[in-house]
């Protein structure tokens, strides 16, 4: 028997994701700027006083959606470059923060085709970002994440913790991902799904070390995916063998989560 519920919600995202596309087709305009708020104490009269904010701001046109969960928002704004949406986003910050103090308030930003092509697969990353970001940030939703939004990442790592840690912060980065625990399904999961990256520990139920790493290279695939090594194994020739037999990266645990972001962007990139 189907989930409605889930089916239910599938159907919310697609429309408002829809809704924001066919307005920028139908709009034809060189620029289009983009805003996803999310407050997770957010006020009844939030969306009002959104609304008010802008209707404020002489020359400026909007289109105001609420998002796919309580307390978060979608604003379309039409003709607005990147640097006028981060300045409205600003503007919106500030005005919403002076008469909501304890508002817990986070945004994502960018502008279409300044930033990348506008798909409904970017405005959910988007919309996603702006839940996981930190207190009070505005993130921009750069270039760079426009083309991770078409990375896959597969996650292999048995401590559930770090796996969900390591799922949540590359969503955040734009990647698409998946996550296993072990290596047999990891395998499986490449061939099956074709990630670009495989972040892995060596240390895993099924199969490990190298002998993993060398079934991962061989798996029948069009394009193999880079290995990224994320483990506690520290011995010097376990590093060099890894190096030997196609690693591209080996990171060591613990791990700084911004060396990692950069150490992924530069093996996809």
């Amino acid at each position: 028997m189907p989930n409605t519920a889930a089916l239910q919600t599938k159907i919310e995202q697609s429309n408002l994701y829809v809704s924001i596309e066919e307005y920028v087709k139908g709009a034809d305009l060189e620029a289009n700027g983009v805003l996803f708020l999310y407050s997770a104490n957010a006020p009844s009269y939030l969306e009002s006083q959104i609304r008010g904010v802008l209707e404020s701001q002489p020359g400026v046109s909007f289109e105001l959606w609420n998002g796919n969960e309580p307390g978060s928002y979608a604003v379309l704004l039409p003709g607005q470059q990147l640097d006028a949406v981060h300045f409205q986003g600003l503007l919106l910050k500030q005005r919403l923060q002076e008469t909501n103090g304890e508002l817990d308030l986070r945004m994502t930003l960018s502008s279409f085709p300044e930033q990348g092509e506008l798909n409904g697969q970017v405005l959910k990353q988007m919309e996603e970002s702006a839940k996981l970001s930190a207190l009070g940030d505005i993130h921009i939703f750069t270039r760079q994440e426009f083309r991770s939004s078409q990375s896959r990442i597969l996650i292999v790592e048995g401590d559930p913790t770090v796996r969900e840690f390591l799922q949540i912060r590359l969503q955040m980065q734009g990647y698409d991902t998946a996550v296993t625990d072990n290596g047999i399904s990891a395998l499986e999961l490449i061939e099956s799904w074709n990630p670009d990256l495989v972040l892995t520990e060596l240390n895993l139920y099924g199969i490990d070390g190298l002998p993993y790493i060398h079934h991962i290279q061989q798996v029948n695939v069009k394009n193999t995916p880079k290995i990224v090594v994320l483990t506690e194994q520290r011995v010097e020739q376990t590093i060099s063998l890894c190096f030997q037999n196609g690693v591209d990266d080996y990171i060591t645990k613990p791990f700084s989560p911004v060396e990692l972001d950069a150490r992924i962007r530069r093996c996809i990139h």
